[in-house]
């Protein structure tokens, strides 16, 4: 049986997450960034840190080694495994769930549906859970990779209003998702206001990633309303804060008990 066909499927999970007010921490893993060598290594730190989830995609697509590094992760953790595509090329079957990502704060075809006329016959034969995603990219005080490779304005820091509408019509257009996206190494993260706006006029999932560096700002994205936090770079930089990071997010699962 597909896995799409499960009832327990990625997204009902993170539906339920939204139904009861939950909330996990995912951990980014760039396959350019990824030595399969020292992978094992990384992964046993995701587990004894107390993630949830973890996502593998970035915005280059240096070494082709996506489905490599998969295969070995689900060899060695039972964490759900979802591709965060940079490009068409990001895929593997042995994946639980990819995010069918359309930037919908954009205005670049490409990233709106070019790229995924490329890649849907493709996925239509894999078996895998595809997951219809507005992506929107938020400001994060400087550029990043994401932001100059999409070519793409990115939602003011200040205008929540902007980030709730482009919400509104990803959600009306038939997304099942949403991530709202700083960018990896942004000097800070999605505003709390922006998150709560979103999250409080909106039926969908929220995921919240870029600028998450310590638990501060790990628990004000929970608590504001996203129900997935990914991080990055702060892993990437120091392993050992991942503790600290999964402990601010699933404290707030009792505040809103």
């Amino acid at each position: 049986m597909k896995k799409t066909k499960s009832s327990n499927t990625v997204l009902s999970r993170l539906q339920e997450l939204k139904a009861t007010n939950k909330h996990q921490l995912a951990v980014l893993l760039d396959p350019d960034k990824v030595d399969r060598t020292s992978l094992y290594a990384q992964v046993e730190k995701v587990n004894e840190g107390g993630a949830d989830v973890i996502l593998v995609g970035g915005s280059l697509l240096l070494h082709q080694q996506t489905d490599e590094i998969i295969r070995d992760l689900k060899k060695m953790t039972d964490l759900p495994v979802i591709i965060f595509p940079g490009s068409p090329m990001q895929m593997s079957e042995a994946a639980d769930a990819l995010l069918f990502l359309s930037l919908i704060s954009g205005r670049n075809p490409e990233l709106l549906i070019g790229h995924h006329v490329r890649s849907a016959p493709i996925l239509k034969k894999m078996d895998i859970e595809v997951i219809s995603t507005g992506y929107m990219l938020v400001d994060g005080g400087k550029p990043t990779t994401v932001s100059y490779i999409t070519q793409t304005a990115p939602i003011p820091h200040d205008k929540a209003q902007i980030a709730l509408c482009t919400a509104m019509a990803g959600e009306l257009l038939g997304m099942k998702t949403l991530y709202l996206d700083s960018g990896s190494g942004a000097a800070w993260p999605v505003p709390s206001e922006m998150i709560s706006a979103v999250s409080e006029h909106s039926e969908l999932p929220l995921i919240i990633g870029g600028g998450i560096s310590n638990g501060e700002t790990a628990f004000q994205a929970a608590n504001a309303g996203a129900q997935l936090i990914v991080v990055g770079t702060a892993f990437e930089n120091k392993p050992s804060l991942l503790k600290e990071l999964a402990a601010a997010v699933h404290s707030c699962d009792k505040i809103h008990t």
